[in-house]
């Protein structure tokens, strides 16, 4: 046998034994925050085949076999913590014809009591007519204590939260507002106790709550309240997030849509995409939320943060890395392949095909069992 041969043997040997001995540590990390490995984290619910944030996306998610539905956390004018991703309500709500004269107003600028008059469902139904549904029509805004109540509903899956506050400078004091609600309801049982300990699923172990956030603030507020719960620091090329390397705006690229420019952006450095992880560490994150650029481009492709070397890099910090928001069988493999932890998706049910974890019934009959 050729020396050389030999050599490059012994170098491929030690290369996959490296491999298998850095797959073993983040499966090891991720067990040790009770977090599963991938884990399928539901983006607004199961929002591709349901209206976004609404009990029969949530309901499809947990039923499917998601391990968290995801959620955009806001507050309304009363004080009542509740699920929406927009800041106003014109895009997945009939808020221009219930409320004329404040359709661009804000959505905390309204009442819970305002906001259960809205239809959050029929919008859907017109923009995707292939997977409309009569009973979508006149579904509700939910309450945190709703998705609770969703989460704990199923007695075989019982599916963690993933909650994110959503530009939490104009709510000010809605980390202390959801640490109470979560104790409330018993979501944030002790780290010694034994149900934090328990095997039994996501949601009754001591990963059933993870938080997520772009802002700095409000990771340092929620490590401040929550000090046991797993964070994760968002992460995107563009202002308030990483420095890109180029200066150029959206109005002055000349590209069409912004996901086209968005998907362009890259980060001012090496060093710049590095130091972010390392705050994202020093601030008490168990993990980053990066983007993604998607294969067939759309309003959800941004720029590229999860190569396998910024991956690497995350994971030699001892963090996970979970990326948004990922649709197709192509994407999954490419971020699957350079080393993610976990996937927000809008189709759990793709996901978990694509896992090997496939739900026992199909998208439609479970719809249908939940009377939609």
């Amino acid at each position: 046998m050729p020396a050389t041969f030999t050599k490059s043997a012994l170098m491929l040997s030690l290369l996959l034994g490296l491999g298998q001995a850095h797959a073993a540590d983040v499966d090891a990390l991720a067990a040790a925050h009770g977090i599963p490995h991938p884990a399928v984290i539901a983006h607004r619910g199961a929002s591709f085949d349901a209206p976004e944030s609404t009990a029969a996306s949530y309901k499809l998610a947990r039923d499917l076999g998601a391990d968290y539905l995801e959620m955009d956390l806001q507050r309304s004018k009363d004080g009542v913590l509740f699920a929406l991703h927009d800041n106003n309500l014109q895009r997945t709500t009939d808020v221009a014809s219930k409320f004329p004269d404040r359709k661009d107003s804000p959505a905390n600028a309204f009442t819970l009591a305002e906001l259960k008059t809205l239809d959050a469902g029929s919008w859907y139904n017109k923009a995707y007519p292939d997977r409309a549904r009569a009973s979508y029509a006149g579904l509700k805004i939910l309450t945190l204590d709703e998705i609770i109540d969703i989460a704990q509903a199923n007695a075989q899956h019982k599916p963690g939260l993933y909650i994110e506050t959503k530009e939490p400078q104009l709510f000010p004091g809605i980390e202390k507002d959801l640490k109470e609600k979560l104790q409330d309801r018993g979501w944030l049982s002790p780290a010694g106790s034994k149900l934090a300990k328990s095997e039994l699923g996501v949601g009754q172990g001591k990963g059933k709550v993870i938080l997520q956030t772009f802002e700095k603030n409000s990771l340092e507020l929620l490590q401040k309240e929550m000090p046991q719960v797993p964070k994760i620091l968002l992460l995107w090329v563009g202002e308030g997030s990483i420095e890109p390397k180029s200066k150029v705006t959206f109005a002055e690229s000349g590209e069409k849509d912004k996901a086209t420019y968005y998907a362009k952006q890259e980060p001012k450095s090496k060093a710049e995409f590095q130091q972010w992880v390392e705050y994202a560490k020093s601030a008490g994150a168990i993990g980053t939320g990066p983007s993604a650029a998607l294969t067939k481009g759309g309003d959800q492709s941004y720029s590229d943060l999860v190569q396998p070397w910024m991956n690497q890099y995350t994971h030699d910090q001892g963090l996970l890395v979970h990326v948004y928001t990922i649709d197709d069988a192509v994407d999954y493999q490419k971020v699957t392949d350079a080393g993610v932890d976990g996937i927000f998706t809008n189709r759990a049910s793709e996901l978990l095909k694509f896992y090997k974890r496939p739900a026992a019934a199909s998208v439609g009959q479970l719809l249908q069992n939940n009377g939609y």
